[in-house]
């Protein structure tokens, strides 16, 4: 299940929160994030640290997230996924040993911009942020990213492939929207 989500919406706070409600719930839960699965700085910043496109085309490694994560829980998968492949802090591999999937576990992935580039997850919870709340709720360091998400907005239309939608513009009124097979 992805949880997609610009970063001032934080996805990963939703997956975490589904994540420990699920073993009440008798199934299993394992948060991998998108984060991990990000490119080295001399990939990722290759067009300098505050460049927009690049933060929409260039940081995620989609290819990677699915070789040793989605791939690999998968039905045809070895069961056994990577947590991370690279360190961010450090900028290099992450170096962590793959870890067994649940049996009939969830497997969630938050993160941001991930629709539209190829991924394959069976639910895509969508955390959908206005233009102006996400310009207000984004740090002043990270407001060179906001075209990201206007031009995901524009060009992927992430609301319209999700399955779910959490209106996300007031922490403390998130809203849900079932869409599709679920509604």
């Amino acid at each position: 299940m992805a949880v997609d989500g610009p970063d001032a919406a934080d996805p990963g706070a939703l997956a975490d929160a589904v994540a420990g409600r699920l073993p009440m719930l008798g199934r299993a839960a394992v948060v991998v994030p998108a984060v991990g699965f990000y490119r080295p700085a001399s990939l990722r910043l290759e067009h300098g640290r505050t460049d927009p496109d690049a933060r929409y085309t260039d940081w995620l490694d989609a290819g990677a997230l699915t070789r040793e994560v989605l791939g690999a829980v998968g039905p045809d998968g070895s069961g056994e996924y990577l947590p991370a492949l690279w360190d961010l802090a450090r900028d290099r591999s992450a170096r962590l040993p793959r870890r067994a999937a649940p049996a009939d576990g969830v497997l969630l992935v938050p993160g941001s911009l991930l629709q539209g580039v190829g991924l394959a997850f069976d639910v895509v919870v969508h955390l959908r942020m206005a233009p102006a709340a996400r310009a207000r709720r984004t740090p002043p360091e990270q407001a060179w990213e906001l075209p990201a998400f206007d031009r995901y907005d524009e060009e992927v239309d992430p609301v319209s492939l999700a399955d779910a939608v959490v209106l996300a513009d007031h922490p403390d009124r998130p809203a849900l929207v079932l869409q599709g097979r679920f509604s």
